[in-house]
Protein backbone atom coordinates (compact mmCIF):
# COMPACT_ATOMS: atom_id res chain seq x y z
CA UNK A 1 0.00 0.00 0.00
CA UNK A 2 1.11 3.54 -0.56
CA UNK A 3 2.36 5.91 2.54
CA UNK A 4 -0.10 8.50 3.25
CA UNK A 5 1.47 11.95 1.58
CA UNK A 6 0.33 15.38 0.89
CA UNK A 7 -1.57 14.56 -2.90
CA UNK A 8 -2.90 16.43 -5.57
CA UNK A 9 -6.33 15.50 -6.20
CA UNK A 10 -9.30 15.69 -8.94
CA UNK A 11 -12.40 14.47 -8.12
CA UNK A 12 -15.10 14.99 -10.73
CA UNK A 13 -18.83 15.32 -9.73
CA UNK A 14 -18.25 17.56 -6.87
CA UNK A 15 -20.38 19.78 -6.48
CA UNK A 16 -22.64 17.78 -4.10
CA UNK A 17 -23.10 14.32 -2.59
CA UNK A 18 -20.15 11.89 -2.07
CA UNK A 19 -18.09 13.96 -4.19
CA UNK A 20 -18.33 16.61 -2.24
CA UNK A 21 -18.02 14.81 0.98
CA UNK A 22 -15.12 13.12 -0.04
CA UNK A 23 -13.04 16.40 -1.15
CA UNK A 24 -14.24 17.84 1.95
CA UNK A 25 -12.82 15.40 3.93
CA UNK A 26 -9.66 15.37 1.75
CA UNK A 27 -8.64 18.89 2.16
CA UNK A 28 -9.34 18.56 5.41
CA UNK A 29 -6.26 16.23 5.50
CA UNK A 30 -3.93 18.42 4.29
CA UNK A 31 -4.27 17.01 0.49
CA UNK A 32 -4.72 20.02 -2.75
CA UNK A 33 -8.56 19.22 -4.33
CA UNK A 34 -10.01 20.50 -7.33
CA UNK A 35 -13.21 19.23 -7.65
CA UNK A 36 -15.48 19.77 -10.72
CA UNK A 37 -19.00 20.28 -11.47
CA UNK A 38 -21.30 21.07 -14.56
CA UNK A 39 -22.85 24.13 -13.22
CA UNK A 40 -22.92 27.30 -11.39
CA UNK A 41 -24.77 25.70 -8.58
CA UNK A 42 -21.99 23.01 -7.97
CA UNK A 43 -19.29 25.60 -8.65
CA UNK A 44 -20.65 27.86 -6.17
CA UNK A 45 -20.75 24.97 -3.51
CA UNK A 46 -17.44 23.93 -4.18
CA UNK A 47 -15.73 27.55 -3.86
CA UNK A 48 -18.20 28.08 -0.54
CA UNK A 49 -15.99 25.23 1.16
CA UNK A 50 -12.73 26.63 0.09
CA UNK A 51 -12.09 24.35 -2.51
CA UNK A 52 -10.78 25.15 -5.64
CA UNK A 53 -13.82 24.63 -8.49
CA UNK A 54 -13.32 23.37 -12.23
CA UNK A 55 -16.04 23.50 -14.59
CA UNK A 56 -16.38 20.11 -16.10
CA UNK A 57 -19.39 17.98 -18.28
CA UNK A 58 -17.99 14.96 -18.38
CA UNK A 59 -20.47 14.14 -21.28
CA UNK A 60 -18.68 17.14 -23.93
CA UNK A 61 -15.44 15.78 -25.36
CA UNK A 62 -14.63 20.00 -25.93
CA UNK A 63 -14.96 20.29 -22.00
CA UNK A 64 -12.75 17.37 -21.10
CA UNK A 65 -10.24 18.66 -23.63
CA UNK A 66 -10.62 22.55 -22.43
CA UNK A 67 -10.07 20.84 -18.33
CA UNK A 68 -7.47 19.17 -19.91
CA UNK A 69 -5.72 21.88 -21.44
CA UNK A 70 -6.28 24.20 -18.51
CA UNK A 71 -4.35 21.47 -16.15
CA UNK A 72 -2.00 20.32 -18.16
CA UNK A 73 0.91 21.85 -16.51
CA UNK A 74 -0.80 20.83 -12.79
CA UNK A 75 0.62 18.32 -10.65
CA UNK A 76 -2.07 15.58 -10.31
CA UNK A 77 -1.78 12.40 -7.73
CA UNK A 78 -5.02 10.96 -7.78
CA UNK A 79 -8.02 11.35 -9.93
CA UNK A 80 -11.65 9.89 -8.77
CA UNK A 81 -14.00 9.63 -11.38
CA UNK A 82 -17.18 9.99 -9.06
CA UNK A 83 -19.34 12.12 -11.72
CA UNK A 84 -22.57 9.80 -12.67
CA UNK A 85 -26.40 9.47 -12.75
CA UNK A 86 -28.98 6.85 -11.89
CA UNK A 87 -31.45 5.26 -13.42
CA UNK A 88 -33.55 2.36 -11.95
CA UNK A 89 -36.40 1.56 -14.54
CA UNK A 90 -37.79 -1.87 -15.43
CA UNK A 91 -37.16 -3.69 -18.57
CA UNK A 92 -40.87 -2.75 -20.09
CA UNK A 93 -39.71 1.11 -18.79
CA UNK A 94 -36.34 0.81 -20.24
CA UNK A 95 -35.72 3.26 -23.27
CA UNK A 96 -32.42 3.24 -26.21
CA UNK A 97 -32.38 6.91 -24.94
CA UNK A 98 -31.56 5.55 -21.48
CA UNK A 99 -29.33 3.71 -21.96
CA UNK A 100 -27.06 5.76 -24.31
CA UNK A 101 -27.13 8.55 -21.94
CA UNK A 102 -26.02 6.48 -18.98
CA UNK A 103 -23.69 4.86 -21.32
CA UNK A 104 -22.08 8.43 -22.13
CA UNK A 105 -22.15 9.37 -18.09
CA UNK A 106 -21.20 6.71 -16.57
CA UNK A 107 -18.51 4.90 -18.59
CA UNK A 108 -17.85 6.61 -21.55
CA UNK A 109 -17.06 9.83 -19.30
CA UNK A 110 -14.46 8.68 -17.16
CA UNK A 111 -12.34 7.18 -20.22
CA UNK A 112 -12.81 10.63 -21.54
CA UNK A 113 -11.20 11.93 -18.37
CA UNK A 114 -9.39 9.48 -17.46
CA UNK A 115 -7.43 9.96 -21.14
CA UNK A 116 -6.93 13.57 -21.29
CA UNK A 117 -5.59 13.29 -17.82
CA UNK A 118 -2.87 10.80 -18.53
CA UNK A 119 0.26 13.50 -18.61
CA UNK A 120 -0.04 14.37 -15.36
CA UNK A 121 -0.78 10.88 -14.80
CA UNK A 122 2.16 9.76 -15.88
CA UNK A 123 4.98 12.00 -14.46
CA UNK A 124 3.33 11.47 -11.05
CA UNK A 125 3.09 7.30 -11.82
CA UNK A 126 -0.40 7.98 -10.14
CA UNK A 127 -3.56 6.63 -9.68
CA UNK A 128 -7.46 6.52 -10.97
CA UNK A 129 -10.62 5.75 -8.64
CA UNK A 130 -13.64 4.83 -10.61
CA UNK A 131 -16.49 5.33 -8.21
CA UNK A 132 -18.86 2.21 -9.54
CA UNK A 133 -21.56 0.20 -7.89
CA UNK A 134 -22.21 -3.52 -6.86
CA UNK A 135 -24.79 -3.30 -9.32
CA UNK A 136 -22.56 -3.60 -11.87
CA UNK A 137 -21.14 -6.73 -10.86
CA UNK A 138 -22.14 -9.85 -13.02
CA UNK A 139 -20.57 -11.86 -11.06
CA UNK A 140 -22.59 -10.81 -7.24
CA UNK A 141 -25.68 -11.97 -8.46
CA UNK A 142 -27.96 -9.58 -10.76
CA UNK A 143 -31.46 -9.72 -9.25
CA UNK A 144 -32.71 -7.58 -12.00
CA UNK A 145 -34.55 -3.91 -13.23
CA UNK A 146 -32.46 -1.18 -13.90
CA UNK A 147 -31.08 -2.40 -17.16
CA UNK A 148 -29.28 1.18 -17.97
CA UNK A 149 -27.66 2.41 -14.74
CA UNK A 150 -26.48 -1.60 -14.17
CA UNK A 151 -24.69 -2.13 -18.14
CA UNK A 152 -23.18 1.32 -17.91
CA UNK A 153 -21.27 0.32 -14.60
CA UNK A 154 -20.36 -3.01 -15.93
CA UNK A 155 -19.13 -1.13 -18.77
CA UNK A 156 -17.01 0.98 -16.48
CA UNK A 157 -15.77 -2.02 -15.03
CA UNK A 158 -14.59 -3.36 -18.12
CA UNK A 159 -12.62 -0.04 -19.07
CA UNK A 160 -11.25 0.20 -14.95
CA UNK A 161 -10.21 -2.94 -15.75
CA UNK A 162 -8.89 -2.26 -19.48
CA UNK A 163 -7.15 0.92 -18.13
CA UNK A 164 -4.92 -1.36 -15.11
CA UNK A 165 -4.17 -3.77 -18.15
CA UNK A 166 -2.48 -0.86 -20.55
CA UNK A 167 -1.05 1.51 -17.63
CA UNK A 168 0.28 -0.90 -15.41
CA UNK A 169 3.99 -0.66 -17.36
CA UNK A 170 3.77 3.23 -16.59
CA UNK A 171 3.09 3.07 -12.88
CA UNK A 172 -0.31 3.88 -12.82
CA UNK A 173 -3.63 2.13 -11.09
CA UNK A 174 -6.90 1.51 -12.00
CA UNK A 175 -9.30 0.89 -9.44
CA UNK A 176 -12.99 0.53 -9.39
CA UNK A 177 -14.53 1.44 -5.87
CA UNK A 178 -17.97 1.04 -4.72
CA UNK A 179 -18.83 3.17 -2.23
CA UNK A 180 -22.03 1.56 -0.58
CA UNK A 181 -25.59 2.68 -0.49
CA UNK A 182 -25.49 5.89 0.84
CA UNK A 183 -27.85 8.69 1.71
CA UNK A 184 -27.55 10.91 -1.59
CA UNK A 185 -29.83 12.45 -3.90
CA UNK A 186 -29.40 9.27 -5.78
CA UNK A 187 -29.18 6.69 -2.93
CA UNK A 188 -32.16 8.40 -1.09
CA UNK A 189 -32.67 8.82 2.13
CA UNK A 190 -33.30 4.83 3.33
CA UNK A 191 -30.16 4.16 2.51
CA UNK A 192 -27.51 2.46 5.65
CA UNK A 193 -24.50 4.27 4.72
CA UNK A 194 -24.10 7.95 5.63
CA UNK A 195 -22.41 10.22 3.38
CA UNK A 196 -19.91 11.15 5.86
CA UNK A 197 -19.04 7.57 6.89
CA UNK A 198 -18.73 6.45 2.77
CA UNK A 199 -16.31 9.53 2.55
CA UNK A 200 -14.05 8.78 5.73
CA UNK A 201 -13.91 4.86 3.97
CA UNK A 202 -12.98 6.16 0.56
CA UNK A 203 -10.43 8.58 1.64
CA UNK A 204 -8.65 5.32 3.03
CA UNK A 205 -8.55 3.21 -0.07
CA UNK A 206 -8.03 7.25 -1.94
CA UNK A 207 -4.69 7.89 0.13
CA UNK A 208 -3.57 3.51 0.66
CA UNK A 209 -4.22 2.15 -2.32
CA UNK A 210 -1.92 2.08 -5.48
CA UNK A 211 0.05 -0.02 -8.03
CA UNK A 212 -0.63 -3.47 -6.28
CA UNK A 213 -4.55 -2.98 -6.23
CA UNK A 214 -4.81 -1.86 -9.97
CA UNK A 215 -7.54 -3.79 -11.51
CA UNK A 216 -9.81 -4.52 -8.42
CA UNK A 217 -12.84 -3.90 -7.66
CA UNK A 218 -13.04 -2.68 -4.42
CA UNK A 219 -16.16 -2.43 -1.94
CA UNK A 220 -15.61 1.17 0.30
CA UNK A 221 -14.31 -0.95 3.24
CA UNK A 222 -11.55 -2.36 1.44
CA UNK A 223 -12.90 -5.69 0.59
CA UNK A 224 -12.94 -7.38 -2.72
CA UNK A 225 -16.24 -7.55 -4.78
CA UNK A 226 -16.75 -10.26 -7.71
CA UNK A 227 -16.74 -9.34 -11.46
Amino acid sequence: MQTPKTLDILITGAGRGIGLELARQLAARGHRVVGTARDARGLDTLRAAGLTAETLDVQSDASVAALAERRADAPLDVLVNNAGVGAWTSLDATTSAELLQLFDVNAVGPLRVSRAMLGPLRRSRGRMFHLTSKMGSIGDGPSGGSYAYRMSKAALNMASANLAADLRGAGIASIVLHPGWVQTDMGGRGAPLGVEACAAALVTLVETRGLESTGQFLNYDGRPIPW
